[in-house]
């Protein structure tokens, strides 16, 4: 069988309508214009009984899905922050799906390996993190949280001499984890994963940064149980960070896993314009981030990164007679699942493409997007904006809560840019997330005269 004349029909059609929607980005409205409905009566619901061309069924999916496609990778959308797919990126993972490799396992796939462990260096080389730390490449900042509080977990409770692995959390002395009172709500949902409850919440300051003096309270409070603290690098409404310097010294006086949830905003200490932000936190036990936000490539990958790379296997890791595995570690030992995508080649391509300096640029660039959008929202009659933009993201607010909602439901009609409605110390906001590497002054000025006919 000749397997590429079987499969160029239908990656000849992919690439074309790939190439068409890439082309119409710019001047697409930025919501989709069909419903769930409309996509699924496009697409048929009775299952065929025998077989269709595959070069016709793209091209049914293409037709059928483009209405109700939001133009998420458009430079206009800035609803979450959920970053594009860099040019690199976006080849790297077409080849990832041909090469078709189940990257769990070293001798297996060498290939796909040597391009994680290459990536991993790269990526703390980067952050600034120790070299000897173990990345684990996930599908997602969730995961990411997930996998290194695992590893926090396990670790605090061994050092009180209980095995989680072989007696589970049932009548272990428990784990207690601090978090900043706007932490970011994935880190709830993880430790309801984790069994380990809601965390204890510590007072914040107006950014969302947590209080280390109040911290330092909670630790000296008499509760001896093991203990994990969440810090965080990025505030989703206010993109501020947690003063990691005391912080974390307080935490580790007092036996503490310090773990920093990065989803966003890890990738500041790759920009020298930045970096002050992330001051002191590579002295953290684990941090978590998204590579498919600030990095830009596709979903999905998240990045978990453990200090120690025996308390990462030892939460991850498992043993299987039928497997191949090799005395140098697998990669499978870094992450919850065994049977996983090669997630490392698309981090390692765009790592790669922009190179040290144009990491820099790139965050240094989302950033200056962001100072543009508060400095135009701010000459708005009636416009408020409601945080200090250090990093990526704009909360603003047009006077009371009512005229806010107005002016995000405008937004959403006129279709020129995606900003979403949030609410943030107690007020209606609207907010706006800078992530996508394609982003141009022109999307920010489009956007923001569209904001400005909302708002009047």
């Amino acid at each position: 069988m000749d397997r590429s004349a079987e499969a160029a029909p239908a990656l000849d059609r992919a690439h074309e309508h790939a190439l068409a929607w890439l082309g119409g980005l710019d001047e697409r409205a930025v919501p989709p214009e069909a419903s769930v409905a409309d996509v699924i009566s496009a697409l048929g619901t009775d299952l065929p009984e025998g077989p269709t061309d595959p070069a016709e069924v793209v091209d049914l999916l293409a037709r059928a899905a483009d209405p109700g496609l939001t133009a998420m990778p458009s430079g206009r959308f800035f609803g979450f922050v959920i970053g594009g797919t860099h040019p690199a990126a976006m080849a790297a993972d077409w080849l990832t799906s041909a090469w078709d490799q189940n990257a769990g396992l070293r001798t297996v796939t060498p290939a796909a390996t040597a391009i994680e462990d290459v990536a991993e260096a790269w990526v703390l080389d980067l952050l600034g993190l120790p070299a000897d730390s173990a990345v684990g490449f996930v599908t997602g900042g969730t995961m990411a949280n997930f996998t290194c509080l695992a590893a926090g977990r396990d670790a605090v409770l061994s050092r009180v001499g209980w095995d989680v692995g072989e007696k589970g959390l049932v009548g272990s002395p428990g784990v207690r984890v601090l978090a900043g009172a706007e932490r970011h709500d994935s880190v709830d949902l993880v430790l309801r994963y984790l069994g380990l409850g809601a965390p204890e919440l510590v007072p914040v300051d107006a950014e969302g940064r947590i209080d280390p003096a109040a911290l330092r309270e909670r630790l000296e409070d008499g509760d001896d149980r093991p203990t994990v603290v969440a810090l965080q690098a990025g505030n989703v409404h206010s993109g501020a960070f947690d003063p990691f310097d005391e912080a974390i010294a307080a935490a580790h006086e007092h036996g503490a896993w310090v773990h920093v949830d990065g989803a966003f905003g890890l990738f500041a200490a790759a920009s020298p314009a930045h970096r002050d932000l992330t001051r002191g936190f590579e002295a953290a036990d684990s941090w978590a981030t998204d590579a498919h936000k600030t990095l830009n490539v596709p979903y999905d990958c998240g990045l978990a990164i453990v200090r120690d790379p025996t308390a990462l296997r030892a939460a991850m890791s498992m043993h299987g007679d039928y497997l191949i595995q090799d005395e140098a570690g697998d990669p499978f030992e870094k992450v919850p699942e065994l049977s996983r995508r090669a997630r490392a080649v698309t981090v390692w391509a765009v790592l790669r493409s922009l190179g040290r300096s144009g990491v820099a640029e790139l965050v240094e660039r989302l950033a200056r997007h962001a100072r543009a959008f508060a400095d135009g929202i701010a000459g708005i009659d009636g416009a408020e904006v409601l945080n200090d933009v250090v990093f990526t993201q704009v909360c603003a607010a047009f006077g009371d809560d009512a005229r806010t909602l107005d002016v995000v439901r405008r937004m959403m009609e006129d279709g020129t840019a995606w900003t979403s409605g949030s609410r943030w110390h107690d007020r209606a906001v609207l907010r706006i997330s800078v992530s996508n590497w394609s982003t141009t002054d022109e999307d920010v000025a489009r956007a923001l005269e569209a904001l400005r006919a909302a708002a009047t």
